[in-house]
This record gives structure tokens, sequence and C-alpha cells, in this order.
């Protein structure tokens, strides 16, 4: 081979020549020997098994950081579950319709560690008119309950719904709930979790679990509608 032909040879050549022939080392098992590289964990020289055992005990490390995380989000969630069990149980076992609105607030309140919370519900039944829950809200309240496709979750912007809250002033950050029945565009009212830390509901977090709160808490309250037909 030319000189030139050498030199124009790259280490992908090399590296592709040696994948393509396993039979090289065998025949030449010495140089497995001799091959000296650097250590990841400093200047020393190691021999190729040397280093292939460390990076087999740095990838081991990483698998290990990676079913710990996988289990501490297993337990996590089963701890979620199980307080989503007992607010819904709370719900279920709550025999005056009437009633359902205070409990589902404060059940939610205690099992999540949420500061404050408030609801709304517009559009009930006449007998339940004069009930805390059924307080007149306006019509932009509606329109934007209505027009959520997802639970708003940001800071207070001085919202309507943050004067539902026994301490409107400590609410920094909110999140706003829609309830709907199923099937309908519009909104019979919204569900409001506040909280004094302005990062407990952010922008940019995940909205699947709320969602899920509103669904319950929807199928909850229309207990409080007038009955359709």
């Amino acid at each position: 081979m030319s000189a030139s032909g050498i030199q124009g040879i790259t280490e992908a050549d090399i590296a592709n020549y040696l994948a393509q022939t396993p039979g090289f080392f065998e025949r030449h098992a010495e140089l497995l020997g001799s091959v000296q590289l650097t250590s990841p964990h400093g200047q020393r020289a190691v021999s190729l098994q040397e280093r292939q055992m460390e990076m087999l005990r740095d990838k081991i490390k990483g698998l290990e950081h990676k079913i710990i995380e996988m289990i501490r989000h297993g337990q996590d969630n089963v701890v979620i579950a199980d307080k989503l069990h007992r607010w819904t149980r709370a719900l279920m076992l709550t025999p005056q319709p009437a009633e359902l609105p205070e409990v589902l607030v404060r059940e939610l309140l205690h099992h999540f560690l949420i500061p404050q919370g408030g609801i709304r519900v517009w559009g009930g039944a006449e007998p339940f008119a004069a009930m805390p829950f059924a307080q007149t809200v306006s019509d932009d309240v509606k329109s934007f309950a209505g027009s959520l496709t997802a639970p708003y979750c940001g800071v207070n912007a001085g919202f309507e719904a943050a004067q539902w809250l026994e301490e409107p002033k400590s609410a920094m950050s909110m999140a706003l709930i829609p309830l709907r029945e199923a099937g309908s565009p519009g909104a019979f009212g919204m569900l409001v979790l506040a909280s004094p830390d302005a990062t407990r509901y952010t922008a940019d977090m995940g909205t699947e679990f709320l969602v899920r709160i509103g669904e319950l808490a929807s199928a909850a309250l229309s207990r409080l509608l007038p009955p359709r037909g």
C-alpha cells in the first residue's frame, strides 16, 4: 500500500475494519494486554480490560439510579392514588347533595395539603339557590370557565375567583378547574385551588391530575343540577 493510501485511512475506517473483523484480536491477543488508556477517574493509564470494567461499573451505577428513581415515582403514584381514593370515597359517602361542595373542597385540601380552596356552582336546581356555593358570579367568570380546555395554572392575576377564598390576598398561585357535564361544551361551575407559594401552580406544570380532579368533581356535583328533559 502506498504512503498516500495509508494517509487516507481515517479512524472511522479503522473502527469499521475492527468491527467487521471480529477475529482480529483473536489472532493478535497480545495487543489487548498492551493497549493503555487514560482512566476517566484520573490521569493514570489503565489497560483496555480495566477501562472496560470501569465503563461497566459506571453503566451499572447509572442503571441503579434509574431503578431507584422508578421505584420512587412508583411509590409517589401509590400515595397519590390512595389520597384520590379517600377523597372520592368521601364524596360517595356524602348523603345530601347540598353538602357536596363543602365536603369536596374540605377533603381535597386535607388529603393533598392544599392551603386554600373555593368553589362556585351556577345553574343549579332551585333548592340550592341560597347555598354559599351558589352565590352569584359574573358573566366573565362563566365565560372564562367555559373557555378553559384544561385547568388554568399560574399566578393570581387578580382573578375574581380569588375572592371565593378565605384569604384572597395570600393566594400567589392558583389552579382554576372548570366543572362540566359530560358532553357539554360549557361549564356549570369552577373549583379554585390556591397557595401562598408562587411556584405551587405554574403555567408549565402538567395538568393531567387536575383534569381527573375536575372530572370527578363534576360527576359528583352534577347532583346539584336540575334534571334534564
